[in-house]
């Protein structure tokens, strides 16, 4: 029966060990990056002249039917495996190809609307508006803090600090509570929003480390420093599923603060060469845009310890953007628009 053969193919999948080294999976036309819309053609080889009795092809653990055409994947890097039977044997061959965005990001600027005074020994790991009040966690160890701020004058309304063995990481508000991520301590933190009492905590699964935080009022997203963003269970911290931040040349790393606007995630990277944001399609990890924000650092005061780009907070009420960074001493109130 067709579906015990299924079955049992998916069994095998799951069960075989390592590779078979000596069958190699080749992609016709010979290529290791697609777009969407382009078709995928397989065959095997096997380098000593075996015959092949059979194959069954997986695309990310799902059974895979040839000639297969990319439409709505998920960009980044897709996993291919090849079942194989050779004289009543079972044997794995598997390769990764990358399935880039079809066309180059839009290029955005921003325009200026506002400067404020901030806290430039913040090292700002997170931020995020709640009405007019902003809540920003601030990271280092024995530094490490969660706080409301009142953006006008740049006072710390409220502070909470963290057990001196944890770096505060990137930060959300969903409902009432705020959630708060740790960098290596496999930690996230879920606090009352008013009284920023901390109410309970989550591990990390194969997210090891935590970078930024957002949510669509519904899902928690969250980057790892990696090119993956994750989709979490907002009750269990569960990572349910992830994207790779994938432009139409490479797939980006060292993702970090996230914020969701209108849809859309606004990422910053950590130490890229420019002072830049990138606008995600959270559904495909396609980079729909990225804005240029050259200039604002050299506005702030130029001490030792300044560091990059790193804060995105959208107010809902004003529908600007407030953009800081680590041991920045001004926030800025921009707006942002196509070039």
């Amino acid at each position: 029966m067709k579906w015990m053969s299924l079955f049992l193919t998916l069994i095998a999948l799951k069960s075989c060990g390592s590779n078979d080294s000596s069958i190699k999976i080749t992609i016709k036309p010979n290529a290791n990056t697609f777009v969407h819309g382009d078709t995928l053609n397989l065959s095997l080889r096997h380098k000593k002249g075996l015959t092949i009795d059979s194959t069954q092809y997986f695309l990310n653990g799902q059974v895979l039917a040839l000639p297969y055409v990319f439409v709505n994947e998920k960009l980044g890097d897709q996993q291919l495996k090849a079942i194989n039977y050779i004289a009543g044997e079972t044997t794995v061959a598997s390769r990764t190809v990358r399935l880039l965005k079809a066309t180059p990001p839009e290029l955005w600027t921003y325009n200026l609307l506002n400067e404020y005074p901030h806290d430039q020994e913040a090292y700002t790991q997170g931020l995020e508006f709640d009405g007019e009040i902003l809540y920003e966690s601030t990271g280092l160890n024995k530094k490490s803090s969660l706080r409301k701020v009142d953006y006008t004058t740049g006072k710390i309304t409220q502070s909470i600090p963290l057990d001196d063995s944890y770096f505060g990481e990137g930060l959300t508000l969903l409902s009432d509570k705020v959630y708060q991520l740790t960098w290596q301590s496999n930690t996230g933190f879920i606090y009352d929003k008013e009284s920023l009492t901390m109410e309970s905590s989550f591990p990390f699964d194969q997210s090891k480390e935590g970078w930024g935080l957002c949510n669509d009022g519904e899902f928690l997203y969250k980057s790892d420093g990696t090119a993956k963003i994750w989709k979490l269970d907002p009750t269990t911290g569960k990572e349910l599923s992830y994207v790779e931040v994938t432009t139409h040349k490479t797939i980006l790393t060292n993702i970090n603060e996230l914020e969701w606007v209108n849809g859309k995630i606004f990422a910053n990277t950590y130490q890229f060469q420019k002072e830049v944001i990138l606008i995600i399609n959270p559904s495909t990890g396609a980079v729909e845009g990225v804005v240029d924000l050259k200039g604002l650092k050299s506005k702030v005061a130029q001490i030792p310890s300044l560091n990059v780009l790193n804060g995105i907070a959208y107010h809902l009420q004003r529908k600007s953007f407030f953009i800081t960074g680590k041991n920045w001493s001004k926030l800025f109130e921009v707006t942002l628009q196509k070039k």
